[in-house]
């Protein structure tokens, strides 16, 4: 059974945890609808990147009734 050697302080304690808290995300704007999205990423509302559309949304695409 792993037993310390000898007893962690809270100041090395503190130290080996100090990069280990959560960063807050940094979104931009979408250049073509104007909401929110992550940087170098695909819009998830209007699916463009780099002001052109790369993923087809589903409202604008024609889908049967009995595929779905």
């Amino acid at each position: 059974m792993a037993v310390p050697q000898n007893r962690v302080t809270r100041s090395k304690r503190g130290m080996r945890r100090a990069h280990d808290s959560l960063v807050a995300g940094n979104p931009n704007e979408c250049t073509e609808c104007g909401e929110l999205k992550r940087p170098h990423h695909v819009c998830p509302s209007c699916g463009s990147y780099a002001g052109r559309e790369v993923v087809a949304q589903a409202n604008e695409t024609d889908l049967d009734d009995d595929a779905a």
